[in-house]
């Protein structure tokens, strides 16, 4: 069965480039971001892991752990590292899953049952294995995404559907398109427009669907 938002991830036990984890006890009572790559020394995922690598503070900021998974070995992982970290000046502080049985990409539904890695493979055997998933402190999928092996993610935009997921799940809001921190907010249709008002304090009425408020504090 697919992974669908609200469910609970998967738990696991895996090595990864820092050493054994548990997936849940990983995660901890905070939010945490798993994203994934076809297969070690490529050149789009080489180009991901530093932009994650160089938003580390950012990721700190918002309480947030990260992990990168890939279906290489350990070692693998270890030299890659070296290569991403020269090639975005920066340092990898955030452990690499090891992947090889595929265990974890199934787990996930990121390939299909009968896969398996055959031998010489190339990134194309694990194509399907390039998603990003949102996970909640309650160790629910808050939001997922899949792309191609040519097209790099946007670490920026998940970065901010990070922080939209932050504020609607703690302050009974939904946010529009393109919203990024500090602009206005959707008041749910859900509120009526006198708890509206108690809640929010002024709003601008667009439709009667439609409502929006300054971010609450």
């Amino acid at each position: 069965m697919s992974l669908r938002i609200n469910d609970v991830v998967p738990d696991f036990e895996a090595e990864t480039s820092e050493g054994p984890i548990r997936f849940h006890d990983w995660i901890g009572d905070g939010w945490a971001i798993l994203f994934s790559h076809p297969k070690d020394f490529t050149p789009v995922c080489t180009t991901e892991f530093g932009a994650v690598a160089n938003l580390s503070e950012e990721w700190k900021k918002r309480g947030t752990k990260v992990i990168g998974i890939s279906v290489d070995g350990v070692e693998d992982h270890k030299g890659w590292i070296g290569d991403i970290e020269s090639y975005c000046k920066g340092r990898v502080d955030f452990p690499i899953i090891a992947d090889e049985d595929l265990k974890v990409a199934k787990l996930f539904d990121m390939l299909p049952a009968e896969a398996y890695l055959p031998d010489g493979r190339t990134p194309a055997d694990s194509a399907t294995v390039r998603s990003v998933f949102i996970i909640g402190p309650d160790k629910q999928l808050k939001l997922s995404m899949t792309y191609p092996m040519t097209v790099g993610r946007n670490f920026g935009e998940i970065l901010r559907a990070l922080d939209a997921l932050q504020a609607t799940t703690t302050k009974g809001i939904a946010t529009p398109a393109d919203w990024t921190v500090g602009q206005d907010v959707i008041i749910p249709p859900t509120v009526s427009d006198e708890d509206a008002k108690a809640k929010f304090g002024e709003f601008e009425t667009i439709f009667p669907y439609l409502r929006k408020t300054r971010m609450p504090k």
